[in-house]
């Protein structure tokens, strides 16, 4: 077996190599990769993108006399080398350079210089560049905090000065060949990714990869406790480990793969993206790992001596839950009902300005611009219309471009719910800034309402299947569910009252619930097989606190590793990663602390070997040993 173990890794360690070789693939470019893929304002996006065959998008250069002194149009327009009309304020001290841009040609437009004159850019081009900017060694960033974050816990975990370092390698190689092999699944698929797909998988595959590690060596080190041949206890820990990794990793791949149902382009890559991270994490910990933790002796858990998992803290947890508990269940419930009340509160929707957690150039100055020029707007809504006339009697619009279809501005006064209203049957189309923020979060509820339910049945299904019975996985579907609406609402206090944020982004509920859902469920699952498990010697009563015992240690270090590294999104400075980072972080801290801990074993003191109606029954019933 110590043979098969020594090959397996060098297999996927020379698999690994072989990807990392190619390197990524190409990112895609596309002005719509974000948007819906069938709402209106996409369509206007996509007409302008082929209008102009570039993503060129309004740029507006706004000019600022240092000194207070009056603007000379002619001096401006030499020094400045634009081809544009140059348009000044009624002070005289503030000018206007209405332009269309590529993201990456703000930067040449940022850099004019004039003596005398604050030059800043603003308008669509400048906040997608500043977008895009947020990533400029970004990804580096968060894989050497998440690095950090994991290996001082593992250090905690283990307290030693050696052992983290393995499962730190290993599946900081499979982070790595994780962010290069997706990549290329979604070019083979013609799918799309963002810089933040990066982001979220690299979080993805340490802390699920860092988990299913901490499996591992646990029940490595449980064996070991028992013989001194740590071939012989690989051999008996592999398998147990290997099933009920298994069994996590298939939830949470079936959970993910929902994303493909969204109508956003990058969030169908999102959901292909995560299968991808979450079947190299499963195969660098269970098929690297084993034969790398071989080459050395018991001396690498040094000093601590293996014993068997099992923490007096747990025992005397799972006693509590033991004799109480109709009471922990009711108190469990209240507390989850009591974070549930923000979710009640909870909007969606932000505003371009709100983005970023600082404040990038195109947002200061479109501020300026507003109090300089309150006519000029910096986002106007585009129309694209085959009928101008229709369209100019009904609202005061500029051509800004003609083709097989006219494009026009309009000042963004009126909702797009109104432009809507006074365009509909003259075969008008409106986008822009708005309309695309209005479009993005009409399809995210969409999303939402397919999603969420689907994703909770195909999870039910799985357990089912798993463990065949059917009230287990109802029970742990629902407190899943549970612990979700808390998280959010707990999520959304936070948001609001700490830092901030008016609102959540579009994205955030979808995002958070389906890898809450998806990566929770986890928690349960290693408490209910290893009770599964210790059942058949035991009354499931029993077996449950048993369980809790012999994993509470290190299904807790799991579940704040997991808790940490999603936190670390944190670091990004986009609003919309900040809240899901905070929504996970406190729901798997719910389902780990709460929920698996106390609540599922509360309820399996309950039912008794009712909790796995209808096919198991324990071997020797609810009384004792």
């Amino acid at each position: 077996m110590s043979a098969v173990f020594r090959w397996l890794a060098l297999l996927f360690i020379g698999l690994g190599v072989l990807v990392l070789s190619f390197g990524p693939a190409s990112q895609p470019i596309s002005p719509t990769a974000m948007l819906p893929s069938n709402a209106d304002s996409t369509k206007v996006a996509e007409i302008l993108n082929q209008q102009n065959g570039t993503s060129n998008q309004k740029a507006i250069v706004l000019f600022q006399s240092e000194s207070g002194a009056t603007l000379d149009r002619a001096t401006l327009s030499k020094n400045s080398g634009l081809n544009a009309p140059i348009i000044i304020n009624d002070n005289g001290n503030t000018a206007i350079a209405p332009v269309t841009a590529t993201p990456d040609e703000v930067a040449d437009l940022r850099a004019i210089s004039i003596p005398g004159v604050t030059v800043q850019v603003t308008g669509p081009a400048a906040i997608k560049a500043d977008l895009a900017a947020v990533f400029d060694g970004a990804n580096f960033l968060l894989l050497a905090v998440t690095a950090a974050i994991v290996a001082v816990l593992l250090i905690v975990t283990y307290r030693s000065p050696i052992l983290w370092l393995i499962p730190l390698l290993v599946i900081g190689l499979a982070d790595r060949v994780a962010a290069v092999a997706f990549t290329w699944v979604l070019s083979a698929f013609g799918l799309l990714w963002n810089e933040s797909t990066t982001g979220i998988i690299s979080v993805l595959v340490f802390g699920a990869g860092t988990n299913y590690a901490l499996l591992l060596i646990s029940r490595y080190r449980d064996e070991l406790s028992h013989t001194t041949d740590r071939f012989k206890a690989m051999s008996l820990a592999w398998l147990p480990t290997l099933k009920t990794v298994f069994a996590s990793g298939l939830t949470v791949i079936i959970g993910v793969a929902c994303l493909v149902l969204s109508s956003v382009p990058t969030t169908k890559g999102l959901g292909v993206a995560a299968i991808v991270g979450i079947i190299v994490a499963f195969s660098f910990a269970m098929f690297v790992l084993p034969g790398v933790l071989l080459l050395f002796g018991q001396w690498i858990f040094w000093p601590k001596i293996p014993t068997k998992e099992k923490s007096p803290v747990w025992t005397r947890i799972g006693d509590l839950v033991g004799k109480t508990p109709k009471r922990v269940t009711i108190i469990s419930l209240i507390a989850l009902a009591v974070g549930s009340i923000g979710a009640l509160q909870m909007h969606t929707g932000l505003a371009p300005a709100e983005q970023f957690t600082t404040t990038p150039e195109s947002i200061s100055a479109a501020k300026e611009l507003a109090e300089a020029f309150p006519e000029q707007d910096a986002t106007p809504a585009i129309i694209a219309t085959k009928n101008v006339a229709a369209v100019t009697q009904t609202l005061p619009a500029t051509v800004v471009n003609t083709g097989e279809w006219t494009l026009l501005e309009t000042p963004s006064s009126l909702t797009t719910t109104q432009l809507r209203e006074k365009l509909a049957g003259t075969d008008s189309l409106v986008g822009g800034q708005a309309a695309e923020l209005y479009d993005a979060e009409t399809f995210a509820a969409a999303d939402r309402h397919l999603i969420f339910p689907l994703i909770l049945a195909l999870i039910f299904l799985t357990l089912a299947v798993l463990l065949r019975s059917l009230l287990a996985p109802l029970i742990m579907t629902l407190t899943v569910l549970v612990t979700n609406i808390a998280a959010l609402g707990i999520g959304w206090w936070i948001s609001t009252s700490i830092f901030g944020f008016t609102a959540f982004d579009s994205s955030t509920p979808l995002y958070s619930f389906v890898f809450l859902v998806a990566l929770g469920i986890d928690y349960s699952i290693f408490l209910i097989t290893r009770t599964r498990e210790e059942a058949t010697m035991m009354s499931t009563k029993n077996a449950v606190l048993q369980a809790l015992s012999a994993t509470g240690g290190v299904i807790t270090s799991a579940g704040i590793l997991l808790a940490a590294v999603f936190a670390a999104l944190g670091v990004l400075p986009l609003v919309v990663l900040a809240q899901i980072g905070i929504v996970i972080f406190v729901g798997v801290l719910l389902d780990t602390l709460l929920v698996r801990t106390i609540l599922i074993p509360a309820i399996v003191q309950l039912l008794g070997e009712r909790f796995w109606w209808p096919a198991f029954q324990g071997v020797r019933g609810d009384q004792g040993v």
